[in-house]
């Protein structure tokens, strides 16, 4: 059997030591490279939906309907709680409330599908495998905002 000496072994030990410190530096900068790559390349878009909707003509109608609809139901509830209870006038205004909160998904919902639809197609037109909210991105990201809105002009 061979009997090593402790400098051999300290040799040894610090081989070894050098060899896995190699090994997982040479394993970071590999996998770094390809972040690295793939950043400047980058296939994450950003979209502005606040700028979106500033920019929008169909969301501007929408809210002038969702205006003549609320005056419509403050009229009507003016009209027909007048001769009710308190009780009565509460149930009748948490009811109208429900019936315009349903009026607005159902306005806003084809409008959202909409945006949703732009950006999809502006992304894969784009190469772009992911796009989020800017105001959530702190940095990098291509900006669509404009792509989208030009598309939902059309």
């Amino acid at each position: 059997m061979v009997t090593l000496q402790k400098k051999q072994v300290k040799i040894i030990s610090v081989l070894i030591a050098l060899v896995f410190v190699g090994s997982v530096v040479a394993l970071a900068l590999t996998q770094s490279g390809s972040g690295i790559a793939s950043a400047a390349s980058s296939n994450v878009g950003v979209v502005d939906y606040r700028q979106i909707a500033q920019q929008s003509s169909q969301l501007q109608d929408i809210q002038s309907q969702m205006q003549k609809e609320v005056q419509d139901a403050q009229k009507e509830f003016e009209e027909k709680s007048a001769n009710m209870s308190d009780q009565e006038k509460n149930d009748y205004y948490q009811q109208t409330q429900q019936r315009l909160a349903q009026k607005n998904q159902e306005l806003m919902e084809p409008f959202q599908k909409s945006i949703e639809n732009s950006v999809k197609s502006v992304a894969e037109a784009k190469g772009l495998s992911v796009v989020l909210e800017k105001s959530s991105v702190v940095y990098g990201g291509q900006d669509i905002t404009q792509d989208v809105i030009n598309k939902l002009s059309k």
